[in-house]
């Protein structure tokens, strides 16, 4: 069976996948998540969080037989470590995630969307260093399909986002397009639209693209759908 690393998007850490690692496991894969800098249970500094450290990060816990699941901005990073050690992985899932265009950051890919959902939630820190979610705003952006348990779980283990990796372009070559890629799109996402996420896709072969009707939270709205999919997946390699 296959071997999955998850990880995290924006503010978000290994925590969110607690759902999802039991159900993968349940259908005999192995399944683990780790924090990226600066999130969960890592102690780097907000100001020193750079987007090759989350790219090392995940290199560090990844093999040749590993399929590596990005969440969000969890995207980028993935990418970034698909460019740099393409042998190091099996392929790469992007879970309603940002798909790199060769030369942009995170924050540019995000204003080339018609629609900025996210934005009137952001809330910059005083440094300029990190941003967090309005709290009000944070529960119908990410989990408005979500058990009451779930966002309340979630809620306070929320964390400030390092804005610079998110601001950092990235280069991306044919060491990149050399790993198999798969899309799955949530197709009720109140953060990064759903038409926005087709259209990061729109010129991939149609049985790599995926769709779950959930939020942009599957891990806590269908993690049960979610590892099928994911298994479904696993299947197809």
């Amino acid at each position: 069976m296959a071997d999955f690393l998850l990880i995290h998007g924006s503010c978000h850490g290994a925590w969110c996948w607690r759902d999802v690692i039991p159900a993968l496991q349940a259908l005999g894969h192995g399944a683990r998540a780790i924090d990226l800098p600066g999130h969960g249970d890592d102690p780097t500094p907000l100001a020193e969080v750079t987007l090759e450290g989350c790219r090392d990060a995940i290199l560090a816990a990844s093999t040749p037989d590993t399929i590596i699941v990005g969440h969000s901005w969890g995207g980028y990073p993935i990418s970034a470590a698909g460019e740099a050690a393409p042998e190091a992985m099996r392929a790469l899932v992007y879970l309603c995630a940002y798909v790199p265009i060769s030369g942009l950051s995170l924050v540019d890919m995000r204003k080339r969307a018609k629609r900025q959902p996210l934005m009137p939630a952001v809330r910059r820190s005083d440094d300029g260093l990190s941003f967090t979610f309005d709290p009000d705003m944070t529960p119908d952006l990410f989990y408005h399909d979500c058990p009451e348990a779930a966002v309340a779980y979630a809620m306070p283990r929320l964390t400030p986002q390092a804005s610079a990796p998110q601001a950092t372009p990235l280069t991306v070559t044919g060491r990149f397009a050399s790993v198999p890629k798969f899309y799955i799109r949530c197709t009720e996402d109140h953060a990064i639209p759903p038409e926005y996420q087709a259209e990061m896709v729109q010129d991939w072969p149609r049985d790599r693209v995926f769709s779950l009707p959930t939020s942009h939270s599957p891990f806590f709205s269908d993690p049960t759908g979610l590892a099928a999919l994911l298994d479904r997946i696993a299947a197809a390699m």
